[in-house]
């Protein structure tokens, strides 16, 4: 008998979970459901603190190796600087669709969860006037790095790693000691994941039941709501801005794109992973869309790696959906943490689902939302992944033909 897939494991557990949830919703406030209640919350608390033990290492060591990378290619300057403007634009461009599709349709309005009463307690009693906000948040960008490590500090530790990297990206071949190190730390820290990941099944069935089991069918028809929300702005940007940015800038009609790139989006959509679609990506770049293999080879793989415009979406959208369930209306400088976050978490983030979960919890520490949220957002994550995986690889197509235009016209 062949092993069932973590994928399917995690399936069958929120299936029992919200199965479970539901007959205990029906038996009442007995001594045994709150008894089971507690026992859920127990595995559900430390499935998420496991999580947040290697939250802080793995972001560091990831968004490090992810910028220090690019030393690889510093011969390449124009190239990698006209990629990474690209990526910056178009993924921020991402993040603003996402908020602004959320905030005209709002998936969540009216709909209070009491599993996170208790966050949305705390997070009502750190609230300040804005420029009182702005401020702390720009004294916090810049911290000692000790004790931003071993506080959690995540903007703080974000910035450490980008300072860090960049300094590696200068230092060159003298810090390629260090530079293995880090790699290496991180290595560790996905390996560390990968164990974890084998308690997501159980802790998700635990965080499903103390949720369905206190809720009614208004959250699953917000769900429904919320799904329907950032698919439709994610075909939005994939299929309307991307295309009219690479037809403003190259000339090239979105059919030529289309048409080239078909079998890369077919696959990327098929496996949900930007990684495992890369050889085809690749291809297609190189002998249907015929851009030159040295910047193809440098694009594509960089930005299945750092361009994630429909990742960037997604978690704008779900954090204020996610707001709203926990009866919290985001402050504009919240949303620009959110911005920030939702964007460096990308940098260097490995291709699996379990960092996937991590950048999402990333986001939500990074404004005080309830992490337990991703109860909510997981069972469904693998619906959306598969949109938002297509348009991760389109972007990184697109980016190789303006990259490609734009070095060509310098040259």
């Amino acid at each position: 008998m062949k092993r069932i897939s973590l994928n399917t494991q995690i399936l069958i557990g929120c299936t029992a979970g919200i199965a479970a949830g539901l007959a205990l919703h029906a038996q009442g406030q007995t001594a045994l459901v709150l008894d089971t209640l507690y026992g859920a919350k127990l595995v559900g608390n430390l499935f998420l603190d496991l999580l947040r033990m290697v939250l802080v290492p793995l972001v560091f060591s990831s968004i490090v190796i992810g910028v220090a990378n690019l030393r690889a290619h510093d011969q390449m300057h124009r190239v990698w600087i006209t990629t990474l403007v690209f990526f910056f634009i178009t993924m921020a461009l991402a993040i603003v669709i996402g908020f602004g599709a959320a905030h005209i349709f709002r998936p969540g309005e009216g709909l209070h969860l009491e599993m996170f009463a208790e966050a949305t307690k705390n997070y009502q009693a750190r609230q300040m006037p804005l420029p009182d906000y702005i401020a702390q948040f720009m004294r916090g960008l810049f911290q000692n790095p000790f004790k931003a490590l071993a506080q959690g500090d995540i903007l703080a530790i974000v910035m450490i790693a980008l300072f860090l990297g960049i300094a590696l990206v200068i230092g060159g071949e003298r810090y390629r000691n260090l530079r293995q190190l880090i790699e290496e730390l991180q290595e560790l820290c996905l390996m560390i994941v990968g164990w974890i990941m084998h308690l997501a099944p159980l802790g998700l069935a635990a965080l499903l039941l103390q949720l369905v089991s206190t809720q009614n069918a208004a959250l699953l028809q917000s769900l429904g709501h919320f799904i329907l929300v950032v698919t439709g702005s994610t075909l939005l940007h994939g299929i309307v801005v991307l295309p009219l940015i690479l037809w403003l800038v190259t000339g090239k009609s979105p059919l030529f794109f289309f048409k080239g790139a078909r079998e890369a989006l077919i696959t990327a959509f098929a496996t949900s992973s930007s990684s495992a679609t890369l050889p085809v990506t690749l291809r297609c770049t190189e002998q249907h869309l015929h851009v030159k293999k040295d910047i193809a080879n440098f694009v594509v793989p960089l930005g299945a790696t750092v361009n994630m415009d429909g990742t960037a979406l997604y978690e704008a959208a779900a954090a204020l959906f996610v707001a709203r369930l926990a009866g919290i209306e985001l402050d504009i400088a919240s949303q620009l943490i959110i911005f920030f976050v939702a964007m460096l978490g990308a940098i260097g983030a490995p291709g699996i689902p379990s960092v996937g979960m991590l950048s999402m919890v990333l986001v939500l520490q990074s404004v005080g939302l309830p992490t337990e949220a991703i109860a909510i957002l997981l069972p469904i994550d693998r619906i959306l992944d598969t949109v938002r995986t297509a348009v991760n690889v389109e972007g990184d197509m697109i980016g190789s033909l303006i990259v490609q235009k734009l070095s060509s016209k310098r040259a």
